[in-house]
């Protein structure tokens, strides 16, 4: 049995207690008894929030520990106020059959500080011509209702359109990474001034605009789920905003809409004029693009047409970014600081108050995935998945000081307000004050 004393649900109204047992949110009033033998967690006056769901982590493993593992994935997830996380389909092997899926589900039990739940690829080895073992995968232990090439896009329409089939049958969603490869051949950043002054092959925004658009209509065609990886331009907003309106009776059930997209925090808060020094750590694909684009981006998360954050961690070696730009890897990291970059881009500026943080954070992306246990409202009976949230700290980024192998993170030595004191997966502590502490998970 856990009391928590003195939190603001939602960041509302007068402090308040939560007492957890079995899991659950027993009850929530003023001035709880406190049971004898409880585990006591001080909530200072903290924002208590459903505990956060990345659709979008890059775990690395198998194939890239020297990276990242499960684990120190896992740790930087429970520090950064996650309760569950979908690691993403490219590891090495591929995550593209029931062995490989089942294996990172397992590794993720043994951390079990948070939940992993594996993201199958769409093709075989990413290779974008045979669909993979989708129904083997779901079917699997792992349960899989994910499914992305991310990191490739689905770029041939007729194997889009028959992964879209199968795994509306599946019960399941499709996430593409919406990038037309033939018009983004050597790319290296965003198609404007920028790249222009540095010499650089631009990555033109059209490449994501026109999959989103053709992936939306097949769709709708089908009655499939699609779901839209890291959108980073102010077109592809207009796009899901056409294609949302354009039918919305084909929303089967409340939190099961055909369309659904991600931005991630990068994109919300980052432009392309940090290329200036051609410094590798501000490398991503998508590209970081222009500020009337990340304006836009801002705006279409307010207002609901684009449905959650999705941090698309990626952590990478020394080698891999410590480099010329041309031959550094794309990605950054992104657990520990996305609710931070949510705070400044859309908190502070009223865009998003805190029961936004927890819609776009944690109830949107559980819904969109199908999650029963995560993202739920903050209420007696619901499943003690929780994050407090010091809403008034301000912290300095270090990236050797993450959980994460990794350190290639473009925040460094930022200043950013809001930050995550404890988090809490099914009633038990998971990080508090910076530490990460062990849960195990039964099978």
């Amino acid at each position: 049995m856990t009391l928590i004393r003195n939190v603001r649900p939602y960041g509302e109204g007068a402090p308040v207690d939560v007492r957890i047992e079995d899991g659950r949110i027993a009850e929530i009033g003023h001035s709880l008894t406190v049971p004898e033998g409880a585990e006591i967690i001080e909530g200072n006056g903290d924002v208590l929030l459903p505990g956060f769901v990345d659709l979008h982590t890059h775990l690395r493993e198998p194939g890239r520990e020297d990276t990242e593992t499960i684990a120190t994935g896992s740790a930087a997830a429970a520090l950064g106020g996650y309760t569950a996380v979908f690691a993403m389909a490219n590891t090495d092997p591929v995550a593209d059959n029931a062995v490989i899926v089942e294996h990172v589900w397992r590794r993720g039990q043994e951390a079990g500080l948070v939940d992993v739940h594996p993201v199958g690829a769409v093709t075989v080895g990413l290779q974008g011509e045979k669909l993979a073992e989708l129904g083997g995968m779901a079917g699997s232990a792992a349960g899989v209702r994910v499914f992305s090439d991310d990191g490739l896009c689905v770029h041939d329409p007729l194997i889009m359109r028959r992964a879209l089939e199968y795994t509306k049958a599946l019960g399941a969603v499709v996430a593409q990474h919406a990038e037309e490869p033939r018009l983004t051949v050597g790319a290296q950043a965003h198609e404007g001034a920028m790249a222009a002054k540095l010499g650089l092959t631009g990555w033109p925004a059209p490449a994501e605009e026109s999959i989103i658009a053709r992936d939306c209509l097949l769709a709708q065609h089908v009655g499939g789920r699609l779901h839209i990886c890291h959108v980073s331009t102010a077109g592809s907003a207009d796009v899901l905003r056409w294609a949302k309106n354009r039918t919305p009776d084909l929303a089967a059930k409340a939190g099961e809409a055909i369309i659904s997209a991600e931005v991630c925090p990068h994109h919300l808060l980052l432009t392309d004029d940090r290329l200036a020094d051609y410094d590798p750590v501000n490398k991503v694909n998508p590209p970081l693009r222009t500020e009337s684009d990340a304006h836009a981006l801002r705006r279409a998360l307010a207002d609901g047409t684009i449905d959650c954050v999705a941090t698309d961690h990626a952590p990478h070696a020394v080698q891999d970014k410590d480099c010329e730009w041309s031959a550094a890897r794309p990605g950054m990291l992104g657990l520990q600081t996305a609710l931070s970059i949510v705070v400044e881009t859309m908190v502070r500026p009223g865009l998003l108050d805190w029961r936004g943080v927890a819609r776009v954070m944690s109830e949107r992306p559980a819904q969109i995935a199908g999650l029963a246990d995560h993202g739920r409202p903050l209420a007696a009976g619901k499943p003690a998945n929780l994050v407090l949230v010091d809403a008034d700290a301000e912290w300095t980024v270090r990236g050797a000081e993450f959980a994460s192998i990794a350190a290639n993170t473009p925040y460094e030595g930022m200043r950013l307000p809001g930050k995550v004191t404890t988090t809490i997966l099914r009633g038990r502590v998971t990080a508090k004050d910076g530490v990460a502490t062990e849960v195990k998970v039964s099978a």
